[in-house]
């Protein structure tokens, strides 16, 4: 077992490789061994790209795979998607044993790639590191286990607890160093979610500075159709990466006709219902921007799987807009003289 955790370690490494443009697939690592000797390496690529089993595989010819062991990540699948099944590749590789990290939660794939190879006559271990290896695709298995998306809180707040200096004003609180770690950050959610309140005051762009064919979704939650007396809302009209506004005003999708929005109308447009329809059109992981109006709200509807503060070295004093949560620890990770601070709900994660 030793010697599998060490390889399995390595299979790791590997899939943290694979970055924020494999979605909607998740993160992958594969490690190919004989007679105790590393022969190949792979992850996963670009959605639509190689998984992790083939790029390893493909690196090596018949005779160096007959008999070798392949150490992965993730159940390999067994259907038929963008790439062919893995477990079909594997079964006719001439491997003859695969050690498996993790179950893959997507219903089209859990249990039936392991069955694939296991009636194929390979021996098939399971389970090893397989903490580690989830912890690789929190918002992936989130989603497929809770069938719902991955709910991440994010706010900048002043020195002393504050998010705008008076109601209404667009305020300056966090460091350059903070504003570019946010936009690679949201690469890696798949909407960005903020209120119309913000979309008024802010109007911002809400895109990400990272390289991916698949930007987030900017998603904006009007119930009172507010928007369409503000159309010219770079949101609404830069086409620049799709965009969602969630009403109950039945008349703003006629009234936003000319912009880029997608209108989504609900009768209620609350919090569970946007939540609901986002994982129904696919999306994983959802990265909360809005003020304290909509934190409360996501707050309020228990849906909220991780907390992001990021800290400023400023003070707005005692007329500032206080924030929604205050960080119960004030540790974190240092950028320049700002801090960010990671806080998991434990009763949804």
């Amino acid at each position: 077992m030793q010697v599998d955790e060490k390889w399995m370690g390595l299979a790791i490494v590997q899939a943290r490789r694979a970055d924020y443009t494999t979605w909607q697939n998740p993160r992958v690592g594969a490690v190919v061994v004989k007679d105790n000797q590393l022969l190949a390496t792979g992850h996963t690529h670009e959605f639509g790209g190689v998984h992790a089993e083939r790029d390893a595989i493909r690196k090596l010819t018949a005779s160096q795979l007959q008999g070798a062991t392949l150490y992965v990540t993730l159940e390999p699948c067994s259907h038929y998607g963008n790439q062919p099944p893995c477990a079909d590749l594997i079964v006719d590789s001439g491997i003859r044993r695969v050690v498996v990290a993790e179950t893959d939660p997507h219903a089209l794939v859990t249990g039936k790639g392991i069955r694939r190879l296991r009636d194929s006559g390979l021996e098939v271990v399971t389970g090893v590191l397989a903490d580690r290896a989830a912890a690789v695709n929190p918002h992936y298995n989130f989603y497929f286990q809770k069938h719902r998306p991955w709910v991440t809180l994010k706010q900048a707040v002043s020195r002393d607890g504050k998010v705008a200096a008076a109601p209404g004003e667009r305020t300056t609180i966090t460091n350059q160093a903070v504003y570019d770690r946010v936009h690679q950050e949201r690469a890696w959610f798949h909407g960005i979610v903020i209120g119309s309140q913000t979309a008024i005051v802010d109007n911002p762009t809400l895109l990400t500075t990272a390289s991916t064919g698949f930007p987030p979704v900017r998603i904006i939650l009007d119930r009172r159709g507010r928007l369409a007396q503000h159309s010219a809302l770079q949101l609404l009209q830069d086409g620049a990466a799709p965009t969602w506004v969630f009403t109950s005003d039945p008349t703003l999708k006629e009234r936003l006709a000319d912009s880029h929005a997608e209108v989504i109308y609900q009768m209620d447009a609350g919090i569970p219902s946007v939540v609901t329809e986002c994982g129904r059109r696919g999306l994983q992981a959802l990265y909360i921007e809005g003020g304290p109006t909509i934190h409360r709200a996501f707050l309020k509807s228990g849906l909220v799987n991780e907390l992001l503060t990021y800290q400023g070295a400023g003070w707005l004093g005692e007329h500032g807009v206080a924030s929604t949560w205050h960080p119960k620890d004030a540790a974190g990770e240092l950028l320049g003289d700002n801090i960010r601070i990671v806080e998991r709900m434990g009763a949804n994660v």
